[in-house]
């Protein structure tokens, strides 16, 4: 049709396909501007080129560094809200605040832009080709915020890309909102990589679950708040336990397969701490200045103790006892022995060879703190992240996870969350402020201190306003394409012409 259209009227073929090009391009009026909920606010619609900055303590005349396009509604949207049809999917472990995060999205979806076909799929990323579908709606999800868990059920692994992505087409999805820690983004990132490559008109949100706080770039993860409140209640009931008893010791496990954020902050609010041991910050047992001495002498000074440990702390201690365990669960994290017990069993041990009566008690808390309900905070920002990555959708913004960045919402790109992942830095403050409440030593060995000259230590050092290992860091990057003010923009990409904002600017200013 075109062809013959071309051949008799080279102005009607070049109309046709301005008109279709405009037709691919077309946006509509965002129907929060019809909202009563919103007329009363002064200023609704986020500016398109708002952005966030990653850093916001730099030095003087320095680079003005990495910005991500800042998060909220658009004065104009992607979809018509009958066109849409969106599904959410929960992965990995529990958390508290799923459901909050879950009845937000249908709620935001419902209210906001009028969407009324929303399917929750069952069973995590595996449920899109082998599970039932779930419709969800206002009533569906009225109250399930007061529960724990999440509705739609979860599972390790499943992720098969190919087949996610026909479940997807074959459904007639065109927006996917995916909840789950650091795997389930990198698995989001895949799905996204292979709806691009298909052509498809779809939109993947992730929305950053992770209890451990460990996910980067983002302030903090939803569920972490509830989380240390919720490890107060194992704490305190450790403290009465020592306490009560000559040289009593009370013992507690919690989460942090590799970051110890929960540990620390549990530690920091308690006060009833003597000793916190994380990954991040490695220790020994025997020896002067070893866990063993310390614990004995704060015995002799006060005739009780509180340990809190985290879950992946001292891993290397257990390897060189026993057996490494070498297994990994399905999303592929690395199966940890159970140290707590260990360690627990070696302070025993120890001191019934000093001839010294002790009392332990051990409390692992784990299950009980992911399968709480959030409180009041993480219920606050779980609606803070569901609302943002909605409009982010409904924007025509894909390929990003949502969350705060230095206390504002941002659009962040998959990939900046699944290269590293968030520790606790123990040459912070934070950590000195821990070490100052609990009075413990560092367990450093003068060779952990000053380690070796490979050895990558995080020191302050300016270099050009920059700090000095990302100085370094930065000198093996790729070349990036930056704008004229030195920001390196990092929007995700806008459905509206398949390329990124920052890039269709570029183009009108040609």
């Amino acid at each position: 049709m075109f062809l013959r259209t071309f051949l008799t009227s080279p102005i009607t073929f070049l109309i046709s396909l301005e008109n279709e090009r405009k037709e691919k391009e077309k946006t509509y009026p965002n129907p929060l501007q019809d909202n009563p909920a919103y007329s009363v606010v002064k200023q609704y619609f986020v500016n398109v080129d708002d952005t966030v900055a990653q850093r916001i303590v730099v030095a003087k005349d320095s680079p003005r560094g990495t910005h991500f396009r800042r998060a909220g509604p658009r004065q104009k949207v992607y979809f018509e809200s009958e066109d849409v049809h969106a599904c959410i999917v929960t992965c990995g472990g529990l958390c508290p605040g799923l459901n909050t995060v879950i009845r937000e999205i249908v709620c935001g979806l419902y209210h906001m832009y009028g969407v009324h076909k929303v399917l929750g799929i069952e069973g995590g990323y595996r449920g899109f080709y082998a599970r039932n579908t779930i419709p969800l709606t206002p009533k569906v999800v009225n109250d399930i915020h007061k529960r724990g868990g999440t509705i739609l059920g979860s599972s390790r692994g499943g992720h098969d890309t190919s087949k996610i992505v026909d479940s997807i087409q074959d459904r007639g999805i065109n927006q996917v909102y995916i909840i789950g820690g650091d795997g389930t983004q990198k698995g989001a990132s895949v799905i996204f990589e292979e709806i691009r490559r298909r052509g498809l008109k779809v939109v993947v949100a992730g929305i950053p679950k992770t209890i451990d706080n460990d996910i980067p770039v983002i302030d903090k993860s939803f569920g972490f708040d509830t989380a240390v409140e919720e490890a107060q209640r194992a704490i305190n009931a450790a403290h009465v336990e020592s306490e009560s008893i000559e040289n009593g010791i009370g013992f507690v496990k919690l989460m942090g397969r590799y970051s110890g954020f929960i540990a620390m902050h549990a530690t920091l609010a308690s006060r009833d701490v003597d000793c916190c041991l994380i990954p991040e910050s490695p220790f020994y047992l025997e020896g002067p200045g070893g866990l063993f001495e310390f614990i004995e002498k704060r015995l002799k000074e006060h005739g009780h103790m509180v340990i809190v440990m985290a879950e992946g702390a001292g891993q290397e201690l257990l390897s060189e006892s026993i057996h490494a365990n070498d297994q990994q669960d399905a999303s592929g994290n690395k199966l940890l022995n159970d140290v707590g017990l260990w360690i627990s069993q070696r302070i025993k041990d120890h001191f019934k060879k000093r001839k010294m009566a002790i009392n332990l008690k051990y409390i692992d808390p784990t299950y009980m703190i992911r399968a709480v309900p959030s409180n009041a905070s993480d219920n606050v920002y779980s609606t803070l992240l569901a609302h943002s990555a909605v409009h982010g959708a409904m924007a025509g913004y894909t390929g990003f996870t949502v969350g705060p960045v230095n206390g504002r919402h941002a659009y962040i790109p998959f990939r900046r969350v699944i290269e590293t992942q968030n520790k606790v830095v123990i040459t912070d403050r934070m950590w000195a402020r821990l070490l100052c409440s609990t009075n413990q030593p560092s367990f450093l060995d003068h060779k952990d201190v000053i380690g070796d000259e490979n050895e990558v230590v995080p020191q302050i050092q300016s270099i050009n306003g920059e700090n000095h290992l990302e100085a370094r860091a930065t000198k093996h990057r790729e070349p990036k394409d930056v704008t004229e003010d030195t920001i390196e923009e990092e929007p995700p990409i806008l459905l509206v012409n398949g390329n990124s904002h920052l890039e269709a600017i570029r183009a009108n200013q040609k």
